[in-house]
């Protein structure tokens, strides 16, 4: 047991009764003696008072003045923890003739201190049957808040954009096996919603309500040819086809298919995938939430598709061909057009183009030529050769957008702002929510105010998670981006420049089988 102390008010004076500690227990902190006698009104020399205290190892009283005083009832210091999750007392005992606190004056105390709940009525009877002084005693926890979970979706197909080509022994791509297509049959299980968990409230000793924090809420998003079950949780296909993932949409095609793209069948704008077994002939456009799968060549037409756009011989745009991917871009051969792909770019030859890759360019083939282009990606530009003997431009610039850049720190604020905002309207719908709860009366116009702001709150939530997205878009392209390179299989002639952001280099020579990097401020050659 701790040691403690007791004031003795007799006729003749202030005495002070010390008990040192047993089994092991705390000695009388003089710290907390001073304190105490402070309180009191009873003035002490601290050093005196110390040399006293330490002599006493059992039981011992001394006089610490001549004035005569009323008697002390006991007392006890309440402290509530910090997150208000646990109340401790420590109790001080009365004077030899004072009053002793009941149970009544016990909780009162509390009361007065601010503990309002889970008060243990057992620690109480306990200290009331033997009174332990100079101790701190838990009295009271609070209830604790459960946290729930966030909604999640789990897909039953590859939903990575950098899913990759197969390759020939001889390194050439085969774009009759492509493996960028997920194959499903009728009533194959798509996705699976697991709903959020809102957790529960806790309640802290003050008796207020500690909220658990928000989850997050999602929804499967699907087109046609599927099918969910009673509660929305699974998606399930409802047709032989293929399915992608598009802005987080599910799509299930049967498959749009045409000989070619011509005047027979006008352009093309299809919900699911696009298969062309030819051509797609100049002026012409094609448009698919899905995929694009072209057999034959692209001429001067504008191809734009959701997911990937594969082209199995080749583009000649004529200087017009525009191709935009949600996904990737896999192509035989890119001349005089301009590309443009979320994902990554694979082809055997770039000739008079702008290519531009959200992740990587890959040239590779028996040619693997770059050449009078201006190709751009955020991680990876590899080829066998760059540029030409007969110097025509050649521009490869790696790394992410400045605008980019400056849209990240845009969406970081944007956040900040709008979580502020929802933290200001939280507390007043929640505190209406439970007077309507309540049976409250509230009047036309008050009613329609609380509705307003329950529909600014829900739309602040909505801009949240499309902003968040984004943000989580644009940081993984940040990540990526320090390990950004240039990489050369074979030949990189005179010329060719070479940029990573804000830094550039001209190739002054021909080099062979070498990379190219960001290192040191500077743009450096190295071997592969």
């Amino acid at each position: 047991m701790n040691g403690f102390f007791q004031l003795d008010l007799r006729p003749e004076g202030t005495f002070l009764r010390i008990y040192a500690a047993t089994n092991g227990g705390e000695p009388v902190n003089i710290n907390e003696l001073a304190e105490y006698l402070q309180k009191k009104g009873i003035s002490y020399e601290i050093t005196e008072l110390n040399r006293k205290v330490q002599s006493i190892t059992d039981k011992g009283v001394f006089q610490l003045d001549a004035v005569k005083r009323y008697q002390e009832r006991e007392m006890m210091v309440v402290n509530i923890a910090s997150n208000k999750m646990e109340a401790s007392v420590r109790f001080y005992p009365s004077s030899v003739q004072g009053f002793k606190l009941e149970k009544d004056d016990i909780y009162a105390d509390l009361h007065n201190a601010g503990v309002n709940y889970g008060i243990d009525d057992d620690v109480i009877n306990a200290y009331l049957a033997k009174r332990i002084y100079c101790t701190d005693i838990i009295i009271a926890n609070g209830l604790p808040v459960r946290h729930g979970t966030d909604a999640s979706i789990e897909y039953f197909f590859k939903t990575d954009l950098r899913a990759r080509p197969t390759l020939n022994e001889d390194g050439s791509v085969d774009f009759f096996n492509l493996n960028t297509m997920n194959h499903v049959k009728k009533d194959d299980l798509l996705a699976r919603l697991t709903k959020e968990d809102p957790g529960d409230y806790g309640i802290n000793v003050c008796g207020e309500q500690v909220k658990p924090r928000d989850v997050k809420r999602l929804k499967l998003k699907y087109g046609r040819n599927i099918y969910v079950n009673e509660d929305r949780t699974e998606a399930y296909c409802e047709v032989n086809g293929h399915v992608t993932l598009v802005d987080d949409k599910i799509f299930v095609s049967d498959v749009y298919t045409a000989e070619n793209v011509d005047n027979s069948t006008g352009d093309i704008n299809y919900e699911g995938t696009v298969k062309i077994s030819g051509n797609v002939c100049s002026n012409f456009t094609v448009r698919a939430k899905g995929n694009i799968e072209i057999m034959g060549v692209v001429e001067g037409a504008t191809l734009e598709a959701g997911g990937d756009i594969t082209i199995a011989r080749g583009v000649n745009g004529m200087g017009k061909a525009v191709l935009k991917a949600g996904g990737n871009i896999i192509s035989k051969y890119i001349e005089n057009a301009e590309v443009t792909a979320k994902g990554f770019v694979e082809t055997e030859v770039i000739l008079h183009a702008k290519v531009l890759a959200g992740t990587e360019v890959n040239v590779g083939g028996k040619k693997g030529l770059i050449s009078g282009s201006t190709v751009c990606a955020t991680n990876l530009i590899s080829a066998k050769t760059l540029g030409s003997q007969m110097g025509a431009d050649t521009v490869l610039e790696l790394g992410v957008n400045p605008a980019i850049k400056v849209r990240y720190q845009e969406l970081q604020e944007q956040i900040a702002n709008n979580q502020k905002s929802m933290k200001q309207l939280q507390p007043v719908l929640l505190a209406s929510n439970q007077k309507l709860a309540a049976g409250v009366k509230m009047s036309k116009d008050q009613l329609k105010y609380i509705q307003e702001m329950a529909i600014a709150f829900k739309q602040l939530q909505q801009k949240i998670d499309s902003d968040m997205k984004e943000y989580d878009e644009i940081d993984e392209l940040l990540c990526h981006e320090t390990a950004a390179k240039v990489v050369v299989k074979d030949t990189v002639f005179a010329g060719t420049k070479i940029a990573f952001n804000d830094l550039s280099t001209v190739v002054k020579q021909d080099y062979r089988y070498c990379k190219f990097v960001k290192s040191g401020g500077e743009v450096r050659m190295m071997a592969l």
